[in-house]
């Protein structure tokens, strides 16, 4: 039965009571004022002196800064629900200390803490009154959600996020419903995806030969040098002795012989020819399904190729001084080599590059399939043509007819057979697809769409059309949560059992519930503690909690910016792709080890251990790593690294192109681990001034001659210390203690006058602060679990999942369950009038 609730008077508890008593305690009063303590009012004086006393000179309508005033608030507003996100703002700015600034008279102790536990409290208070799970706009599926839902649906491994457009971002993530709207345009886009991958599924693909290509990331030409190439193993999909190639996943749609083709560089300055004589392949007999198809040369313990060594300058070609050797190049099928064959080590050609690169494969192509697929099942005993995981899945029935669409009097006959068959297959997926049980309603729609087909279609492409249909029905591509008819207007419902595990299924994978967590919602026992948990700690064992690492933390510490990310190639001609790779990598590692092995949550802070290989730990100036494997590295003090802001990725993302930037680093660190933003710029803000009288200007004088203005320096007082802190990193993360000759300046002084330097001091002000990161980081992962943006009503319960986490010191899992068992997280609010228009999506 649902459970409803609305807004009610409840009874203080007594803590609130004897909370009061200590307020005045540590508002200094005499023990003779406490029998006052039971008067609301009393207190509330005392807290509305201290803000009007300490704000208002500041903040007012007249000088308004920060952009905010305290002239229209009344101490009484936050018991009538008014000016709360003021309010709140209020008490964030005071816990972080950033009001009152260095310059003016400070709170004492007993000041602050009476004021933010007044604030606290009443803002608690409000909310346990008057709860407030908000309302989200009906959500459709971004891409990754899409993407997975349909892998999973079909037990199809194709990653077909590429094939479909970006979503657009709000409050930080792009599965928030009120900007995942859709067009006709994306719908046919939909529409179009949904028809390949359900051919792909149903084994009906491939009729035709179609080429699928991939490029293997390269770094560009530099001067017209040509493109550079590596001595390293470039994929874990590769064997461990290979050098340079690429690997991608490619999906046979039947068994056959395809044709697995690389194009390997040619030794000219920009390496844009695709010629023949480059091109190399080898045909071979793949089943149907996916496999990994990769091309490499191999690494000796010495490098036989010989490079010719590039003298100073490029103005002149330095040509080889010996004839071309023969190299092994591998042809490789899920980590095996299938085929070898011998290249020369160089090409020779008018535009030889002014710097010799070892050779290398540039693209990887596989065409096909070239055979008919049921030459090869009948020439091969026990390989089907078309068996797959996604096949047996599908077709848990299939009826004794003949696989051709022109013997209608065999469909005639036996229609009935095929309907119950094709009944079977569509009730079993629209229930996994629609997250819920389903009914005729839900059914006949999809076998009317079989029936039209199978006019035309054979059965198992018939299937495939259906499926196309079930792809972009409402029911699969929204998350549709309706209010039961019986809840009162404006009430408080609790979501179902199956929308609950529709949601958990969605934050913590990013895809469907699987059977388990389906059959426990059935079951009514999901959000019973011990099975909740039990549930919780299953999915995040599960490889699909990669979806967390990639949907969340790429979001959240901006590492999905990192590819699109381009450093000056001649600041830092060191950084190339297996670099920024594995920059990347590190803090993917670094997070998806916390999230596994339920540390806590401050790791992200000051973390003693990163995950490195040998190229990032030489970028690190940190010795004793070998090879090319990621592994748990220890950091002491003389690494000068730890914790998220001591990781390459972070201050690469962080920096401009040709230079670092403190205002983006400090910018950063407010956003996202603090929740601490400030307010936009104004429009006319002025460019920072590079240089003075024909010097140049370190970041440190640049930003002191723009705060003096004092428009810019409201925001720039808090931004500022925190990113000068950083500048001993480079703009790709590496550490250096001068820039242009000059020592660097790494002390800094927050608003509240506390001075730290360096990393190390950044360290511990965040750490100060570690209560401030926790509620930063928990509101970050609620707006991700919710969909939706958080507001002011919101923040009582980033509180409370704050206070539950902090009893298991705030380790992951801890907090992971609390978002789960929160009150946004399980209840909505029902429309206001029940004439008001639901967002229910429907089949027409």
């Amino acid at each position: 039965m649902a459970a409803y609730f609305a807004p009610k008077s409840v009874f203080l508890p007594i803590r609130f009571r004897l909370f009061s008593l200590l307020w005045l305690t540590l508002l200094g009063l005499p023990p003779s004022s406490l029998a006052q303590a039971d008067n609301p009012a009393f207190v509330r004086d005392q807290v509305a002196e201290v803000i009007y006393d300490r704000c208002e000179s500041c903040h007012n309508d007249y000088i308004y800064d920060g952009n905010w005033s305290v002239e229209d608030i009344q101490i009484s507003d936050i018991s009538h629900g008014k000016n709360l996100k003021r309010w709140e703002s209020i008490l964030k700015s005071v816990a972080m200390g950033d009001m009152p600034p260095a310059e003016k008279k400070p709170l004492t102790p007993q000041q602050k803490a009476s004021l933010l536990q007044w604030l606290e409290n009443a803002l608690n208070r409000y909310s346990e009154l008057n709860p407030n799970p908000g309302r989200s706009t009906i959500r459709r599926l971004n891409r990754s959600e899409y993407a997975n839902s349909v892998s999973d649906l079909l037990a199809l491994d194709v990653d077909i996020t590429g094939l479909l457009p970006g979503d657009d971002s709000g409050y930080g993530f792009d599965n928030n419903a009120d900007v995942l709207g859709i067009s006709t345009t994306l719908l046919e886009r939909y529409l179009t995806v949904a028809g390949k991958v359900s051919r792909l599924a149903t084994g009906v693909a491939g009729e035709a030969a179609s080429k699928t290509s991939y490029v293997v990331p390269k770094d560009g030409s530099v001067k017209n040098s040509g493109v550079p190439s590596f001595d390293l193993r470039m994929s874990d999909d590769l064997p461990l002795d290979s050098r340079g190639g690429g690997s991608f996943d490619f999906y046979a749609p039947t068994t056959g012989i395809y044709e697995i083709a690389g194009f390997i560089n040619a030794n000219t300055n920009n390496e844009v020819d695709r010629l023949d004589i480059h091109r190399h392949s080898y045909r071979q007999t793949l089943a149907a399904g996916n496999h990994t198809i990769g091309m490499a040369f191999r690494k000796r313990l010495a490098l036989r190729e010989h490079v010719p060594t590039v003298r100073k300058g490029t103005s002149y070609v330095v040509l080889p001084d010996r004839e071309p050797e023969e190299l092994e190049l591998d042809f490789i099928l899920d980590g095996a080599r299938i085929h070898t064959t011998k290249v020369p080590s160089y090409h020779m050609s008018p535009r030889f590059s002014q710097a010799a690169f070892l050779r290398d494969v540039l693209e990887i192509e596989v065409t096909g399939p070239l055979s008919n697929g049921h030459e090869i099942t009948a020439a091969t005993p026990g390989v089907s043509q078309v068996e797959t995981a996604s096949t047996r899945k599908i077709f848990v029935c299939f009826p004794d007819t003949t696989e051709t669409a022109s013997e209608s009097v065999s469909f005639r006959n036996n229609a009935e057979a095929e309907l119950k068959c094709a009944r079977q297959i569509v009730s079993q997926l629209s229930a996994e697809a629609y997250r819920r049980p389903t009914n005729d309603t839900d059914i006949q729609p999809l076998l009317g769409v079989f029936k039209q087909a199978r006019q035309d279609l054979t059965f198992r492409a018939s299937i495939a059309t259906t499926i196309q249909a079930l792809l972009v029905s409402p029911g699969f591509l929204y998350l549709q949560e309706p209010a039961p008819e019986s809840a009162p207007p404006g009430s408080i419902y609790k979501i179902n059992d199956f929308e609950f595990a529709a949601r958990l299924a969605l934050f913590l994978w990013s895809s469907l519930p699987d059977k388990e967590l389906a059959d426990a919602a059935e079951s009514g026992k999901l959000r019973e503690p011990a099975a909740l948990r039990q549930q919780i700690q299953r999915m995040l064992g599960s490889e699909k909690a990669q979806a967390l690492t990639d949907n969340f933390a790429g979001q959240w510490l901006y590492l999905r910016n990192l590819p699109h990310h381009f450093p000056d190639v001649f600041e830092f001609p060191q950084f190339n792709i297996p670099l920024k790779y594995s920059i990347q990598r590190e803090t993917e590692l670094f997070f998806t080890r916390i999230l596994k092995d339920n540390r806590s949550i401050f790791d992200f802070l000051n973390a003693d251990y990163s995950y490195l290989n040998e190229q990032l730990a030489l970028h690190y100036g940190i010795k004793g790593v070998k090879g090319n494997a990621f592994r748990k590295v220890g950091l002491n003090q003389q690494s000068h690294r730890g914790g998220l802001l001591g990781q390459a990725s972070i201050l690469t993302l962080t920096s401009n192109p040709n230079h670092t930037s403190p205002v983006k680093r400090g910018k950063w660190i407010l956003d996202n681990l603090l929740a601490a933003s400030p307010p936009p710029p104004p429009p006319d803000v002025p460019a920072l001034v590079a240089e003075h009288d024909g010097i140049a200007l370190s970041a440190r004088e640049q930003l002191e001659r723009h705060r003096t203005d004092p428009v810019c320096a409201a925001c720039h007082v808090r931004m500022d210390p925190l990113g000068l802190a950083l500048e001993q990193y480079d703009a790709v993360g590496a550490y250096r203690t001068e820039y242009a000759g000059q020592q660097l300046d790494v002390t800094a002084q927050m608003p509240d006058g506390t001075q730290f330097e360096g990393l190390n001091g950044l360290h511990s002000v965040l750490w100060d602060r570690r209560e401030r990161f926790a509620q930063a980081f928990i509101d970050r992962l609620l707006t991700y679990a919710l969909g939706r943006g958080l507001e002011a009503y919101d923040q009582p319960t980033i509180r409370d999942i704050a206070s539950l986490a902090k009893a298991d010191n705030y380790r992951m899992h801890s907090i992971i369950e609390a978002v789960v068992t929160s009150t946004p997280f399980n209840f909505k609010t029902a429309p206001e009038a029940k004439n008001e228009q639901q967002q229910i999506a429907k089949i027409h």
